[in-house]
Formats: structure tokens, sequence, C-alpha cells
């Protein structure tokens, strides 16, 4: 499963660099982390991180393949 998780702000490069299974493009005003996720527990796995690393995310959705 590819999914998309959008960010609020900018996301510094130590803080991408706890993501590094994802790709990442910083937009306006906000940071979107990309790629591949294993399963249901590695999605978990990410939120996870975010909600640890303080990131607010406005937006996540599943990917065509």
């Amino acid at each position: 499963m590819r999914y998309e998780i959008r960010v609020e702000g900018h996301m510094s490069e130590t803080l991408t660099k706890a993501f590094p299974e994802l790709d990442h493009v910083l937009m306006s005003g906000q940071t979107l982390l990309f790629g591949h996720v294993m399963d249901e527990a590695h999605l978990y796995g990410l939120l996870a991180r975010c909600r640890s690393l303080g990131l607010r995310v406005v937006e996540m959705r599943q990917l065509p393949e």
C-alpha cells in the first residue's frame, strides 16, 4: 500500500530523518510524506511517530498502486 501523510509546517532535516522509509516534499506551509506502508501496524506506527514528535497531521490518504 502507498500512503501520503500531509503534516502542518515545514519539517526540518532532523525530523524527516525520523521517517527513513518515506520520501518527503516541502509544500506551501506543509510537508508531504509519502511512500510504501507494509501493513496497518506500520501505518499506525507512522502516525504514533508523528504524534510523539509533536507533528500535526492535516491529511492522510491511501494512494493508488
